[in-house]
């Protein structure tokens, strides 16, 4: 329910405690109501009189108030606005009541400068006078000077003010960003993205995109990598995820992850000694390196073959060779298999570590600060395995150069690969849970994008320090936001069905206080590319014929097709 209340005569209102101490304020505040309860940080305060406002303002959810006390200005939002006893029709609407929830203050600075902080030192009490924020609180509050901060939009409660991201507090404690499908998250992630790297020219960035559909949103600053033109090497895999992909949970697991730990360990060592003996006195010192499964040295699937061609020659039981024989046919498959090709299909082995993490993570950067990965064609079975792979090497990276390199990774689509059941993608899920728990040591940070948050691990979701929600109209992903308890506000998650396109609540720690913004319009140019262009406009011309069709099932049975 929305009120409206005139402006009183001027010199009607008493003058507050707590003034104004640099420059003259354009007009006399505007008092809404007074205080007659506080519990915490929620307070609830009684509309005054009907003319109390200009016909063109409005006391509405999620605008921002002032409580005058007598050192400071306590700063809240408006949740919730009821009349006790509604008005019979005809008759004029009797006082009503707005519900509070406060969470910082205005004060003087040691340069006697007004400054927002959090927290609450002089709380409100009885009679104390509710007014309405004006331009000048808004800015103090929502684009405070002092921070590093980025300009994502305006304000939806007054469009002249910008509103504003705290790039260190919302990096540092990694975000989250949902909504419904079409609410605007690509867009959304779009605009952050590109306000960061205008702030910042030596950003790295890494997007893992499902739907490939961000490398046309950021121009000649991103460097697209896809399987055509790029190879992650599968001596790169750690252990668990070599498990992942090749080795079948069923009733052989333990027996072929044993059987394979051997194997690799064996490999390893073949391609040390050999490494060893061409490079000669050099590479001497390195011999007595000792060799584990997990350590990130090459080595040849064909040495692991060898290895498995010679166990079974020792064995005599079938039942026994079983195990031998399934690992050994699934690394033919995947090796002659072209859709693996980028990880497997190398016909030699070399030490190419360096030049695979400088592409993915832009070292030097080259005016690319954004390396967006194409991971729409990544077979289904082995998706898991590769944004694993990604994951952890930017963490490997982040801890071994001490915080040198910091890096953004934004997850599309979350929800897919780091999914709150805990028998699916184990090792993706663990990867992304290290980085949410200990990546803002090393300078690694996290955006975790998804349409179901209630789909999402609840360890990692439960460290991201800010979200920025759009519309969300399933209850059960609502409940998800509400129990994150950012900031404590969570009667403006009841709000969130209700938001437009490319509008959005923030809550959290990238924010000085919890605001409902409205992005910025991109253009056309900026917005990230979508395959579907809508039936309306693609039903009204003929789409395909017989020899488009044909060609397609060609691409479609290449990709399959064993390599020539």
């Amino acid at each position: 329910m929305t009120l409206h209340i005139e402006k009183p005569p001027l010199g009607s209102q008493p003058a507050p405690p707590f003034r104004e101490r640099r420059g003259q304020p354009a007009a006399p505040p505007i008092r809404l109501a007074h205080i007659v309860s506080v519990s915490g940080s929620h307070a609830v305060a009684v509309l005054e009189r009907q003319d109390a406002l200009a016909n063109d303002a409005r006391v509405q959810i999620g605008a921002l108030i002032k409580v005058v006390t007598p050192t400071s200005a306590a700063m809240g939002v408006i949740t919730a606005i009821s009349a006790p006893m509604p008005a019979a029709e005809g008759e004029p609407q009797a006082a009503g009541l707005i519900e509070l929830n406060l969470a910082g203050e205005v004060v003087p600075d040691h340069h006697r400068r007004l400054t927002f902080r959090r927290g609450i030192s002089s709380l409100p009490t009885l009679g104390d006078a509710v007014l309405l924020a004006d331009k000048h609180d808004l800015t103090r509050v929502y684009a405070p000077p002092q921070a590093a901060s980025i300009k994502i939009g305006t304000l939806f409660q007054e469009s002249s003010v910008p509103a504003r991201l705290l790039v260190d507090d919302l990096l540092a404690k990694h975000f989250l960003i949902v909504g419904s499908t079409g609410s605007g998250k690509s867009s959304a992630v779009t605009c952050i993205l590109q306000r960061l790297i205008a702030e910042h020219n030596h950003a790295h960035m890494v997007i893992l995109d499902i739907h490939n559909e961000y490398s046309a949103a950021f121009g000649g600053l991103v460097e697209p990598i896809n399987l055509d033109n790029f190879s992650l090497p599968f001596w790169m895999l750690d252990f668990e995820e070599m498990c992942a992909a090749l080795v079948q949970r069923d009733a052989h697991y333990d027996a072929e992850v044993e059987i394979l730990s051997d194997a690799v360990v064996v490999a390893k060592r073949r391609y040390n000694d050999s490494a060893t003996s061409r490079a000669g006195a050099l590479r001497k010192a390195e011999s007595n390196v000792v060799i584990t499964v997990d350590t990130p040295t090459p080595f040849r699937m064909s040495d692991i073959v060898s290895w498995l061609d010679d166990q079974l020659g020792k064995l005599e039981r079938t039942q026994f060779t079983l195990p031998y024989r399934r690992l050994k046919q699934r690394i033919e498959s995947l090796v002659t298999d072209q859709r693996y090709s980028f990880m497997f299909g190398s016909l030699s082995v070399q030490d190419t570590m360096g030049e695979v993490l400088a592409r993915l993570f832009r070292v030097p950067g080259n005016g690319r600060p954004i390396s967006v990965i194409d991971l729409s064609t990544v077979p289904p079975e082995i998706l898991d395995v590769v944004i694993s792979v990604i994951s952890r090497l930017a963490f490997d990276v982040a801890v071994w150069s001490k915080g040198g390199l910091p890096m953004l990774l934004v997850c599309e689509e979350a929800h897919r690969y780091a999914p709150a059941n805990n028998s699916k993608f184990v090792p993706t899920r663990a990867a992304l849970s290290r980085i949410a728990k200990e990546g803002r040591k090393y300078g690694l940070s996290l955006c975790l994008v998804t349409q179901r948050p209630s789909e999402l691990d609840a360890t990692i979701l439960s460290q991201c320090g800010t979200a920025i929600v759009l519309r969300l109209s399933s209850e059960k992903d609502q409940e998800v936001i509400r129990g994150a308890t950012y900031e404590g506000l969570l009667d403006l998650v009841d709000f969130l069905p209700l938001l437009g396109d490319r509008e959005a609540i923030v809550l959290g720690q990238g924010v000085s206080m919890p605001m409902r913004v409205r992005f910025d319009d991109l253009g056309k140019r900026g917005v990230p590319r979508s395959l579907h262009t809508g039936f309306s406009k693609a039903w009204k011309t003929p789409n395909m014929d017989r020899e488009g069709l044909d060609e397609i099932v060609a691409r479609w049975r290449r990709a399959g097709r064993e390599r020539s």
